[in-house]
C-alpha cells in the first residue's frame, strides 16, 4: 500500500481500484457462454502453434455465423488441426469440425443442468469480485486510520471518509449485482 498525504488521493485510489475490479467482472462475464453463439466465448482456447501457446485469436479470425454458429479461419491453413483439437480440448463442451479451410463451431443449446453448472460458476465469479470490492474497502479504510494515526488528518475527515469509501463500495456491489442478474437471466433463458 502506497503512503498517502490526503483523503482525496486514498477516495481516488479506492474509487480506481474499484473500477478495475468492475471492468476484470465484466470481462470475466463474457467468458460465460450463454444459448447464443459469441466469439468471448472462445477466449480461453490456447492454441499450439509455432512452437509456443497462442491464444486464439492470434492464429485464426473468429466471426459469429449465426445464434448457433462460431467460424475459425486460421490466418495458416496449416493450423486447422492444432486449433481444431485446441477448441475441443478448451473443456467447453464444443466439438468443431472443420471443411478444410474453415472450422465451424455449432454451440449446442444448454441442457438444465449445464445451465445451473455456468450460474454457480456465474454466482462464483460474483462473489470472487466482491470479496475484491471489501479488500479494496479494507485497503483505503486502513490508509484513512493511518492518516488519522500520523494527525495528517481530523477524526471528521476519517469519518467522512470511511462513509465515503462505503459509498463506493455499495455503488460498486450493486453494479456486479445488475450484472449478474442479467447474466443469469441470459443463461437460463431458453432459446
Amino acid at each position: 500500500m502506497s503512503t498517502f498525504q490526503n483523503i482525496k488521493e486514498v477516495e481516488a485510489s479506492a474509487k480506481t481500484r474499484m473500477e478495475k475490479v468492475l471492468a476484470d467482472f465484466q470481462h470475466d462475464v463474457t467468458t460465460i457462454r450463454t444459448g447464443r453463439a459469441s466469439v468471448n466465448m472462445l477466449e480461453p482456447v490456447q492454441v499450439e502453434a509455432y512452437g509456443s501457446m497462442m491464444p486464439l485469436s492470434h492464429v485464426a479470425t473468429l466471426h459469429v455465423a449465426d445464434a448457433a454458429m462460431i467460424t475459425v479461419q486460421p490466418f495458416d491453413n496449416s493450423q486447422i488441426g492444432p486449433i481444431e483439437k485446441a477448441i475441443r480440448n478448451a473443456g467447453l463442451g464444443l466439438n468443431p469440425g472443420n471443411d478444410g479451410k474453415l472450422i465451424r463451431v455449432p454451440i449446442p443449446a444448454l441442457n438444465e443442468e449445464r445451465r445451473k453448472e455456468l450460474v454457480k460458476k456465474l454466482h462464483g465469479m460474483a462473489e470472487d469480485h466482491r470479496v475484491a470490492l471489501r479488500n479494496v474497502r479494507r485497503d483505503s479504510n486502513d490508509a484513512s486510520k493511518k492518516l488519522l494515526k500520523d494527525k495528517l488528518i481530523s477524526e471528521d475527515d476519517d469519518r467522512r471518509a470511511h462513509e465515503e469509501i462505503q459509498k463506493l463500495t455499495d455503488a460498486h456491489m450493486a453494479k456486479i449485482d445488475a450484472l449478474s442478474k442479467s447474466k443469469e437471466k441470459d443463461i437460463l433463458e431458453v432459446k
